[in-house]
């Protein structure tokens, strides 16, 4: 991946997705002047953008003028989910870790060294995270997820993940250095279950690790900064359980 504008770039696509991406990082829905403004487009052109977007089914026009998120973005966001090929039983695997253990389960895998959560299942014993949603990227240097699925990989590849996707400071905790993270790693064996304390929020722990002969890795939250045996019990059933 590059931040390299290509040299074929097509402008028009590219102020579609940038209104688009205005539209849904806003907390409420905009008008066609607060697109223009936000976007660096003159109005003219935002007109014409919204009505073509509109049409397609990417925005949605309420009766007050303003725009929304059209249901079109829904619909590729589940595709999007669907085309992971995830491990048999893992959903079902998922809400039954979940279950059992009262924290809530995730299953994720690093593409395009991006770390994405494609399934979640909620449990009462963990905190809501809103990073760790299904579909959306996270850190994988501060999350044993991402720590789990960099430990099975080769120092080299791991090395070029982390510098591409940058090491975010979350907590006084965070490693910010690709030698931290080498350090932490260096202290694990590949297939352990991967534990952070306080990496990724303040006052959360989470566990992880990577399902054996796959890509994927699943894990655990909890409120505090630690791991209840209970739940990394459970969490190695359930490891089993899909392997």
């Amino acid at each position: 991946m590059t931040d390299d504008e290509p040299s074929d770039l097509i402008r028009s696509v590219s102020r579609a997705l940038r209104v688009l991406e205005e539209v849904s990082r806003a907390d409420r829905p905009l008008s066609v002047k607060v697109i223009a403004r936000r976007c660096g487009l003159n109005l003219s052109t935002s007109y014409h953008l919204v009505r073509t977007l509109c049409y397609e089914g990417y925005l949605h026009r309420r009766p007050d003028g303003d725009y929304m998120i059209g249901s079109k973005v829904a619909e590729r966001f589940h595709e999007m989910l669907e085309a992971f090929e995830r491990p048999p039983r893992a959903a079902e695997v998922l809400r039954q870790l979940a279950a059992e253990s009262g924290h809530t389960a995730y299953l994720a895998q690093l593409t395009d060294a991006r770390l994405v959560v494609v399934d979640v299942a909620e449990g009462p014993r963990s905190p809501w995270l809103e990073d760790l949603q299904a579909g959306l990227e996270t850190a994988p240097h501060a999350t044993a997820l991402g720590k789990a699925l960099l430990l099975s990989l080769p120092p080299r590849i791991r090395q070029g993940i982390l510098t591409e996707y940058g090491l975010r400071r979350f907590t006084a905790a965070t490693p910010t250095s690709v030698e931290d993270v080498e350090e932490e790693l260096a202290r694990l064996r590949p297939g352990q279950v991967v534990e952070e304390y306080g990496q990724f929020r303040e006052e959360v722990a989470c566990a992880g690790a990577v399902v054996p002969g796959t890509q994927w890795a699943i894990g655990i939250s909890a409120r505090g900064l630690s791991i209840p045996a209970l739940a990394r019990a459970r969490l190695r059933e359930a490891l089993r359980d899909l392997t």
